[in-house]
């Protein structure tokens, strides 16, 4: 069961984001309503995910195929859209396939492969982006700057696909003004993906609960908030 004390705290916590964002929109001269908040509910229970559902964040990213599958066959996310956020592994593209409305973190081509041949096989369109390794590190999912065109390429000529746009996670460790320049960069690359690729490609997913007012001013438009939502996750449930 979620206490009162619980839902309280995550509504005041969704209302202060939910100003933050406004604010960092209007620095940026965006419309708010331009960016969407994911709210990262990796360990989240049910009951939790159930619960903040109910609050004005526009949709839910997963990191684990299996608590994908757990909370949408619950209802968890009250009918707004569940995104996998987290590194898919080939063997689990069936389960994520047409279960997620969109897949954020596709970074190789035979990624890509499963995800066609799964979505072919359920007769749907599965809208993905790519994830940029924008750092560079060697211990992240995602492709290189330079390998991102001839992956999109491939995915734009996948009848069962529809890129949507980038998505990047900058290291942890990088200094403000080092973040800012990676979500810079990032925004630069999107940018030349619609010259390449057409103006449909408008997601760019960045920022999460640390960074995510300078994400916006440098043009997420989906930002992915855990811990400032639901407060610091317990690994040891899991």
């Amino acid at each position: 069961m979620i206490s009162q004390q619980q839902l309280s705290a995550m509504a005041e916590n969704v209302a202060k984001i939910r100003e933050t964002m406004t604010q960092a929109a209007r620095k940026a001269g965006r419309d708010p309503a331009e960016i969407l908040l994911c709210a990262a509910c990796k360990t989240r229970t049910v009951e939790e995910v159930s619960a903040s559902a109910a609050l004005p964040i526009d949709l839910f990213g997963e990191n684990h195929v299996q608590e994908l599958v757990e909370k949408t066959d619950a209802g968890a996310y009250l009918g707004k859209p569940g995104h996998f956020i987290g590194h898919l592994q080939t063997n689990k593209v069936n389960k994520v396939v047409g279960r997620a409305a969109l897949i954020e973190s596709v970074d190789s081509v035979r990624l890509l492969e499963k995800i066609e041949h799964a979505a072919a096989a359920a007769d749907l369109t599965q809208d993905i982006l790519i994830e940029i390794n924008i750092g560079e590190e060697s211990s992240k999912s995602g492709v290189d700057a330079d390998e991102l065109w001839s992956l999109a390429q491939m995915a734009m000529e996948q009848p069962h696909i529809r890129l949507r746009g980038l998505m990047a996670i900058p290291p942890a460790a990088a200094q403000p003004d080092e973040t800012r320049a990676f979500f810079a960069r990032m925004r630069e690359l999107l940018t030349q993906a619609q010259t390449r690729f057409g103006k449909e490609l408008n997601v760019l997913s960045m920022g999460m609960s640390g960074d995510y007012p300078i994400a916006i001013e440098e043009g997420a438009t989906i930002v992915r908030i855990g811990t400032a939502i639901y407060g610091a996750r317990d690994y040891s449930k899991k």
